[in-house]
């Protein structure tokens, strides 16, 4: 099967297209570094000729509110119009667990209107909610407030997931029958941020002591209990934050 993954070239991109061709399928890897860039629309007919299916983990270049979300759209619109002209069976989309429960998040809101462009589409999809990946906790930490030898984090909970699980879960999602709605997926344990915060700065030697905070942002957004943690039947991974920061620090 032929599957197009745009932002092929990314993270999670580059991941997926090699457990792709694993599995014996012809796997393209889609992004502006290969001719093809969905903003613009360039490219997309020819990447798209022979397509089954199409998983868009493209992210946007800027978070600033406005740019975030006319990369969005726009990218939407064009690759979910080229599908439907090329006759694509089924779109998949990487997006985040508790998208639609902060509001005052301009990248979430972004995320929201590319869903439902996903969802009017007319394209049969299947939308992957995933949670925050644990390689991301160090830039998550470094937008916290940090004064002196202290780091203020929000006590607000959240269920982070190493990224190799979210690959294996696309793979999963892309060669089953489109859902024509939602999967989410989350870690196999949930935390307080100043937890998870401080665990990480004493692996990483980092002398910084963590404050508690429920006042603190997540970039910019105000978080409560349900912000950004799974709500009903959820898919989980296995692999335990401890023994992931255990291993990604030995290798430093």
């Amino acid at each position: 099967m032929k599957i197009v993954v745009m932002g092929g070239s990314g993270r999670i991109g580059k991941k997926l297209v090699s457990r792709l061709r694993e599995r014996g399928h012809e796997a393209v890897a889609a992004s502006p570094s290969t001719g093809v860039d969905a903003v613009t629309g360039a490219g997309l007919v020819d990447v798209l000729v022979g397509a089954e299916a199409v998983v868009d983990v493209t992210n946007s270049p800027s978070f600033e509110d406005t740019a975030v979300l006319e990369f969005f759209e726009k990218s939407s619109r064009n690759l979910l119009a080229a599908e439907a002209d090329a006759g694509v069976g089924h779109h998949i989309a990487l997006s985040i667990v508790g998208v639609d429960r902060i509001p005052d998040s301009g990248y979430m809101r972004a995320k929201v209107a590319q869903e439902k462009l996903i969802q009017s589409a007319g394209v049969a999809y299947t939308i992957l909610r995933a949670t925050q990946f644990f390689e991301f906790i160090g830039g998550i930490i470094a937008q916290f407030p940090s004064e002196g030898q202290t780091v203020r984090a929000p006590t607000a909970s959240f269920q982070p997931i190493v990224s190799d699980e979210v690959v294996a879960a696309l793979v999963d999602v892309t060669l089953a029958t489109p859902a024509n709605g939602f999967v989410e997926l989350a870690g196999p344990e949930r935390f307080r941020f100043d937890e998870i915060v401080r665990q990480f700065l004493i692996a990483t030697q980092d002398p910084r002591q963590v404050v508690p905070d429920t006042q603190a942002r997540y970039f910019g957004a105000r978080l409560d209990e349900q912000s950004l943690v799974p709500i009903g039947s959820c898919r989980l991974g296995s692999t335990r934050f401890k023994d992931w920061l255990r291993q990604s620090t030995a290798k430093t």
